[in-house]
């Protein structure tokens, strides 16, 4: 019986389940997101979590205490540079489990864990400014469609306008009777060479 058994043992001993958590909390800061089962999951959480609320505190007390259970420094500067500014606003739920089906060989529960923050599809920017509109509201930007094209109409018209008003240079006689001669000129040597 398990009375009272609160930690998953996930089939190792403690070193073993201690180095396997640590490996998997520092592929997941470094990657954002990891396969596994569903078992490791939940353990991961429970261990990642808290390291996740400590970085938001940038001390030097914070980062050796988040270093003593990562062992690894590139990670921890990554998690507190990139990811601790992204949660600093959120009070807890750092990750997220998504059940993914069940693995060929052995039929485990599989899943995705990641950062929730990370999520380009969940936490898509262009979703947040979305507005609500009426029905109403599309005849307001017909309108406004009308009020540009009308616009449009108005300043060719003064271009036209423009343009016309604008002195042409007019030819002169002599211009006129000059090209019409070599014209003429060239006329008569197409003639002579056929």
């Amino acid at each position: 019986m398990r009375h009272g058994n609160k930690v998953n043992n996930l089939g190792r001993k403690s070193a073993h389940r201690k180095a396997m958590l640590s490996n998997m909390a520092c592929s997941l800061i470094q990657h954002k997101r990891i396969n596994t089962t569903v078992a490791k999951a939940k353990a991961l959480r429970g261990y990642v979590e808290p390291l996740l609320t400590k970085s938001k505190t940038d001390s030097t007390h914070s980062r050796r205490t988040v270093f003593s259970y990562l062992q690894n420094k590139d990670i921890v500067t990554e998690l507190f540079r990139e990811v601790a500014p992204k949660i600093a606003n959120r009070e807890g739920g750092y990750t997220r489990i998504i059940r993914t089906g069940y693995r060929l060989g052995d039929n485990a529960e599989m899943c995705l864990i990641e950062l929730v923050d990370f999520n380009e599809i969940y936490t898509n920017e262009k979703a947040k400014k979305t507005t609500r509109r009426s029905r109403r509201g599309g005849a307001k930007q017909n309108e406004s469609e009308a009020a540009v094209a009308e616009a449009e109409l108005v300043t060719e018209e003064v271009a036209t306008e423009e343009a016309d008003e604008t002195p042409v240079a007019e030819a002169t006689e002599s211009d006129v009777n000059s090209e019409e001669t070599s014209s003429e000129e060239g006329s008569e040597e197409s003639t002579e060479e056929k």
